[in-house]
């Protein structure tokens, strides 16, 4: 599918067929496909919990306050970030780089992220918003629809998926074949009210 495409023809799918699986090889293709996004000094601090046992979607549905996509969709992913990857070996994001590049990089990062929880955050919350984007437009060249989703509880869904510290989570994303289109879009605003050229007047 043309990348054009896939932008305007993807949309947000509640409704899913329950009994459709990915294969094996669609999982991996999806997930390196996500894997290629960008990350700031290429820490590559999302992390992505792929959830298809069923058990675990049941429970992901009652910390989504019910919403049944999250058990009908072919499955669903957890974004996620580590807080700390600047710090975890940062020379490995550079290791087929000159060992001086590498090394003058990782310094870089560390010093620029490190005790600076506030950006840590917000490039956690810029590297998931990228990834999910990217599995989504991945989604749908694939054949596949698609729903991110910001309803849920936050605390159990850390407890479902057993979040590890030092991370945070993102968002979710339902991935699957649809049963019903989307509602028509309900109103785009004008490309004058948010396009801005040079400054703001």
């Amino acid at each position: 599918m043309d990348t054009f495409d896939a932008i305007y023809q993807r949309r947000s799918i509640k409704h899913y067929d329950p009994t459709h699986e990915m294969t094996e090889a669609e999982v991996r293709k999806l997930m390196d496909a996500a894997l290629q996004s960008p990350t700031s000094f290429n820490m590559q601090n999302w992390r992505f919990v792929v959830v298809r046992d069923k058990e675990v979607r049941k429970q992901l549905r009652a910390a989504a306050y019910g919403q049944a996509q999250v058990e009908e969709a072919s499955m669903v992913i957890v974004l996620c970030a580590h807080l700390s990857a600047h710090a975890l070996e940062p020379q490995r994001y550079w290791r087929e780089s000159p060992p001086e590049v590498g090394k003058k990089l990782a310094d870089m990062l560390f010093n620029l992220y490190e005790g600076n929880e506030q950006l840590q955050r917000d490039e956690a919350m810029r590297s998931v918003g990228i990834a999910g984007q990217t599995i989504m437009l991945a989604a749908k060249a694939m054949g596949y629809d698609s729903c991110p989703m910001v309803g849920y509880d936050p605390a159990k869904v850390a407890e479902v998926i057993r979040l590890p510290e030092e991370h945070v989570l993102g968002y979710l994303i339902t991935i699957g074949k649809a049963v019903q289109p989307a509602w028509p879009k309900p109103g785009q605003l004008s490309s004058e009210e948010v396009v801005i050229h040079d400054q703001f007047k």
